[in-house]
């Protein structure tokens, strides 16, 4: 049976860019660092949700063949994936401290929908839409 999605992979350039970029800027932390020689399976998790973790994978063999894995790098790099939700609980707060910690936005928060949200992109061009929680 079924008890949940527990890690949602998203495509990296860099392994490393990437660690520092979700742990250092973003606030999250590593949950598995586990190498099988050239392979590297890397998780991290945002504090607030233990039971999630984001799989930060490089496409690369042995999952994928070498001319898969440079057409993937390059959509990835485009920002043709599907955008990332981050829920918080003031977004032009977390706007100003992510900006601060060297973020790069794409888009500054607006309100619209009874809510208020912005957008920013990871170093390999994954985008993100941060949106606050609606008041009660």
């Amino acid at each position: 049976m079924s008890q949940g999605v527990a890690v949602v992979g998203l495509y990296v350039r860099d392994q490393e860019e990437a660690l520092r970029f979700y742990v250092d800027l973003l606030g999250f932390r590593v949950h598995t660092d586990a190498r099988n020689g050239d392979y590297r399976w890397l998780t991290v998790q945002h504090p607030e949700q233990p039971s999630f973790q984001l799989g930060l994978f490089a496409p690369q063999p042995p999952t994928m063949d070498e001319a898969t894995a440079a057409t993937v790098r390059e959509i990835v790099a485009k920002g043709a994936m599907p955008p990332l939700v981050l829920m918080v609980d003031d977004c032009r707060a977390v706007y100003a401290q992510l900006r601060d910690r060297g973020v790069e936005f794409t888009q500054e928060p607006v309100s619209r929908y009874g809510s208020v949200d912005a957008g920013f992109r990871d170093p390999s061009g994954n985008g993100w839409k941060m949106i606050q929680g609606r008041s009660a």
